[in-house]
């Protein structure tokens, strides 16, 4: 099979775009080949690279956009991430933007879920990708549970009244602010006569003409999502990146038939396959448990058994893992009681605490 680069390369299962910490750009297939050898993404989820001058990300719940915003990279690179020097601002994200998310939810027939959109450069408006597990003020997550309550008890607790362009009001607040707000509700206006004519006109322009707020907001009605009585991507079966190595058999070759060189010319599987070994067998890779990381969290100190706890509810262990590797920063983002010198003295553990269990596997 043939393909075209640049592509984008990131994690298909689990936190893919920490930081942007595990996306990567690359130009050519050597350096898809190296960086799979290196990373071990178990399987790789492949994008085509789309110039852009910024993504939204649309936050839904019952296929009602109820927050959204601009990411824009800093001049001359191509991530968005704050992290990485992005900005970002909550203003005039076009209708047209928010009917491809809504459309998009729909098909997955997802309850909650965010949605990133790529605005290219030609205009154009593309999915990059959707999770269902995504960061989110606490007051968003108020409304993620009010709406399930509203759901599964066949309306005896009220839905959520989320207006269109709420995130425009709250986005001048500071972030620091949103982070501690809860509860947030809004209550539905019915003014006279009068007061709809002098004091609803707040209007968008959109490809259908301009429209009034209040016309807009009953266009994004929020909606009950279908019930399933099994997940429809089986986490046990599908999850290859945590289950990955664990049925490897270790293997010793006798001899070496391909060389470095040919690398680039191996059918992809079959290259991947035979890394998937070598990996195995060389680096002795280490299956840490939540137990072991529990324990080794607790001696970092300032970090308590109900600390160390709340850090485990919010990451898997394979999630963690790959943080304190690749983005140990994540936490201080994440855990507003989360300071930096607590992830300095972590940092200094962790290293501490994975080669004594990789020592012990070599004995």
């Amino acid at each position: 099979d043939k393909t075209e680069f640049p592509k984008i390369i990131k994690k298909s299962y689990g936190p893919s775009n920490y930081g942007g910490y595990f996306v990567h750009k690359v130009d050519s297939a050597k350096e898809a080949h190296n960086l799979l050898a290196q990373k071990k993404y178990h399987p790789a989820y492949f994008q085509d690279f789309v110039p852009m001058s910024a993504d939204v990300r649309v936050m839904l719940i019952g296929h009602k956009p109820v927050c959204a915003f601009w990411r824009r990279p800093p001049e001359g690179e191509w991530l968005t991430n704050t992290s990485q020097g992005g900005s970002m601002d909550y203003m005039d994200v076009p209708k047209e933007l928010l009917d491809l998310a809504v459309q998009v939810s729909k098909a997955a027939n997802a309850e909650y879920w965010a949605c990133d959109v790529a605005v290219g450069e030609d205009g154009q408006y593309r999915i990059l990708e959707c999770a269902t597990a995504f960061a989110a003020f606490p007051y968003i997550r108020d409304w993620i549970g009010q709406y399930l309550m509203w759901k599964f008890s066949n309306g005896r607790f009220t839905k959520p009244n989320i207006p269109l362009y709420n995130w425009e009001e709250l986005g001048k607040m500071d972030a620091s602010i949103l982070r501690t707000l809860r509860y947030i509700t809004f209550g539905k206006y019915t003014p006279s006569y009068d007061g709809a004519y002098f004091l609803d006109k707040k209007t968008r322009k959109t490809e259908e003409g301009e429209l009034y707020l209040h016309e807009l907001d009953n266009l994004f009605p929020m909606l009950p999502t279908n019930d399933r009585s099994k997940e429809e991507w089986e986490s046990e079966k599908w999850n290859f990146q945590d289950n990955y190595g664990k049925s490897i058999r270790k293997v010793h070759a006798k001899s070496n038939p391909v060389q470095e060189e040919n690398k680039a010319e191996i059918a992809n599987d079959e290259f991947q396959e035979r890394e998937a070994v070598e990996a195995n067998t060389k680096e002795k890779k280490v299956l840490f448990t939540k137990k072991k990381i529990k324990k080794m969290l607790t001696s970092v100190e300032g970090i308590n058994k109900k600390k160390s706890k709340k850090v485990l509810e919010k990451f898997e262990v394979t999630e963690l893992t790959e943080i304190l590797d690749n983005a140990p920063e994540t936490l201080v983002e994440e855990l507003p009681w989360f300071k930096k010198k607590m992830l300095k003295e972590l940092k200094k553990t962790w290293a501490k605490f994975k080669e004594k269990l990789e020592n012990k596997e070599k004995q």
